[in-house]
């Protein structure tokens, strides 16, 4: 019986750690040090090399939105959630244009739909993104 409980016992940790193993292909996905966070896809930043081509309204989930107009040397942001629509002045950085909102530093860069992390606007193909889960899309 005791040789039963060790052979199972065995069997049981080995099961676990084949179990627990990484699967991924070794393209760095899920590996220490790996951003989870998607930003832009090379084929979103192929579509939007120029923030300028960003100007005009885009559409979020719910009746949101993100309004971009040209202002004296940079970019007014207009940005409506649930809540209310604030402007925000934003500036061209080399990772898309850079606005502060609430004390915090945000980066507003092209993506997909799928890389703004949000259901509703999986599968777009001509989005921009703040932050993972803060995205809006022009069809």
């Amino acid at each position: 019986m005791l040789i039963g409980i060790r052979t199972s016992a065995v069997w049981l940790v080995g099961g676990l750690a084949l179990g627990c193993t990484d699967r991924n292909t070794g393209d760095g996905a899920g590996s220490p040090g790996a951003s989870s966070d998607a930003t832009a896809s090379p084929s979103a930043e192929a579509r939007h090399p120029d923030p300028d081509a960003w100007v005009g309204r885009w559409t979020g989930p719910e009746g949101t939105y993100l309004d971009m107009r040209h202002e004296a040397g940079g970019y007014a942001i207009t940005i409506k959630d649930l809540d209310a629509a604030r402007t925000f002045e934003g500036a061209a950085a080399a990772a898309g244009i850079e606005f502060e909102r609430d004390g915090v530093r945000e980066t507003l860069h092209a993506t997909d739909g799928d890389g703004t992390g949000m259901k509703w606007l999986a599968g777009k193909q001509n989005c921009l993104t703040v932050r993972r889960g803060e995205g809006y899309c022009r069809d």
